[in-house]
Formats: C-alpha cells, sequence, structure tokens
C-alpha cells in the first residue's frame, strides 16, 4: 500500500470511529430545494445531441424531448440531465453557438412544461451555465470539473447551485487513446482533493463528485474504479456514478450498448452497495427498481 494510501486509510478509520454514534444525512441545496442523499436519487439522461453514443438523435427535438421527460420524471427521476453537447469518446467539437441553439429552446420549454422538475445542465461552458441557471437549471454538471473554462468554478459559485465534478483524462476527442495512471484510484482521489478546496474557494457550497467512468480510461480502469467507490466516501460529498450502458459493460459482454440494460442494472446494484448516493441514467424505472429492492434488502 503506497503511502498517499496508508493515509486516506487512517483518514477514513478516523472518521468513522469520530463520527460513529451520529447519524448522518448528506444534502444538496437546489435553488431552495433540500434533496436529502441518505436515499440514493436518480439523474435521468436527456441528450439533446444527434450523437450521443447510445440515445443520439432520439430526443433532440422539442417534442420528443418534452415525451421523453415527462416519462422519466413518472417513473422516479429525482433530477433531468440535460445535455447538447455529446463527449463520446472521438466527438468532434460543437461551437458554443450551437451548443446554445440546440440547448436553450428546449430547455426553456422543458421548464415551463415542469416548473417542478430539478433539472440539470451537463455543460463545460460558463456561459451556457449561467444562461441556463437564469433559465432555472437546478445544478450543473462539468465533465471536465471546471478546467476547459476558467470561469466556471465563479459562475457556479455566484449563483449557488451544486456542481458535478467529474475526472476526466485528456479530452473527448482523445481521452480514449491509451489512457495511463499509475494507480488510477489515488489519482482521481488527488484530482478531487485539489477540485473540492478550488471549489469551496469560488463559493460553491455543495460539490458532487463523479469518477468519470469511461472518460480517459480503459476497461480494467473504470472496474477498478467501481471496485474501491466507496473510497470516495472520504470526502464526505455525494458520490454520482455514470456506468449507463457504457462499454465497460457492453465490451465486457460482447454485446452493443442496445442490449446492455442487464449489465447497467447489475453495475447500478454493485455502485450502490459501495455508497453511491446518485445513478445518472438512461433507463429510470429499472435503476429506481434497483434502489427499491436493495433498501428493502437492508
Amino acid at each position: 500500500m503506497c503511502k498517499f494510501r496508508l493515509i486516506l486509510y487512517l483518514f477514513q478509520i478516523f472518521r468513522k470511529k469520530l463520527f460513529m454514534n451520529t447519524k448522518h444525512h448528506m444534502t444538496i441545496n437546489c435553488r431552495g430545494t433540500l434533496v436529502d442523499l441518505s436515499k440514493p436519487k436518480i439523474m435521468g439522461i436527456l441528450n439533446l445531441t444527434p450523437d450521443s453514443f447510445f440515445d443520439g438523435g432520439n430526443h433532440n427535438s422539442i417534442d420528443a424531448a418534452l415525451v421523453q421527460c415527462e416519462k422519466m420524471i413518472n417513473e422516479g427521476a429525482d433530477f433531468i440531465d440535460v445535455g447538447a453537447y455529446s463527449s463520446k469518446p472521438g466527438t468532434e467539437q460543437v461551437s458554443e453557438e450551437e451548443e446554445l441553439k440546440r440547448l436553450l429552446p428546449t430547455f426553456e420549454k422543458l421548464k415551463y412544461e415542469f416548473p417542478q422538475a430539478l433539472f440539470s445542465i451537463d455543460t463545460f461552458r460558463s456561459k451556457v451555465a449561467a444562461l441556463t441557471i437564469d433559465r432555472g437549471a437546478a445544478l450543473i454538471n462539468d465533465i471536465s470539473a471546471g478546467t476547459f473554462d476558467s470561469e466556471m468554478l465563479t459562475t457556479v459559485g455566484k449563483h449557488q447551485v451544486p456542481f458535478v465534478a467529474m475526472h476526466m483524462q485528456g479530452k473527448p476527442a482523445t481521452m480514449q487513446q491509451q489512457p495511463k495512471y499509475k494507480n488510477v484510484v489515488d489519482e482521481v482521489v488527488f484530482f478531487f482533493s485539489k477540485k473540492i478546496k478550488e471549489a469551496q474557494a469560488a463559493g460553491i457550497n455543495d460539490i458532487i463528485l463523479d469518477p468519470g467512468f469511461g472518460f480517459g480510461k480503459t476497461k480494467e480502469h473504470n472496474f477498478e474504479l467501481l471496485k474501491q467507490l466507496e473510497t470516495f466516501q472520504c470526502f464526505d460529498a455525494p458520490v454520482l456514478t455514470g456506468v449507463s450502458r457504457k462499454s465497460m459493460i457492453y465490451k465486457t459482454l460482447n454485446i452493443k450498448a442496445e442490449t446492455a440494460l442487464n449489465g447497467t442494472t447489475v453495475l447500478h446494484t454493485v455502485a450502490l452497495s459501495k455508497k453511491a448516493q446518485i445513478l445518472r441514467v438512461h433507463d429510470v424505472k429499472e435503476a429506481k427498481e434497483c434502489i427499491d429492492l436493495l433498501e428493502a434488502l437492508q
């Protein structure tokens, strides 16, 4: 065990002893709505892109987006994560103007039709974040954790919404070209330790950690992160897991993303057993069944 991991391990033991007699309820404040994460929550994926890896083009009209959003809400989604920039491996860059053109008209309609829903915006651009927060977005989900846009953390801090910080090695266009780590868990932990300090300095009160499955990681890296997912609880911040229909499932099973729902449910069960607080999913109904069954078991 390396020195860093040993220090982390001892810190976790100390925390458990210090709080062992205290029932801890983790909450995030979404524009005045306190969301209790003592029971895991579901973030439904709503891609407005023509080229996302699983559902690209399925929901990139206003009517189709409304139908899918209503379906996910009815099935039990706690958040709806709206994205207009595909970050699948090898994707080409989309301009800020194109992202806003895809996003704003649909988001405004979604917010009008579902005023009580908690919408997350999947973007790494501070201007997109600011414009959508002004229109009612409750969270910002940044695949770069604020590293692609130097104004992102300040913008989120100013608007006082929760921030999902995801770890990624490289950029979407090149991230899967031979990603390398000495120890993937240690390096992601170290990344989060820095990002949490930066976010707090920028005035962000609620930060959510996403290890970034499939973003600059090999299949082996992904499974090692999932195996040790509970390690990230050391930060006392919610952990979001995004494995839905990803290549770590369909490449392992030699199937396609379209038939990877069963594998997704298996890995969701593993993630929940390792204390994940939020599941980011394409299939809300099945994810909720997974959560409800595990709750009944406990």
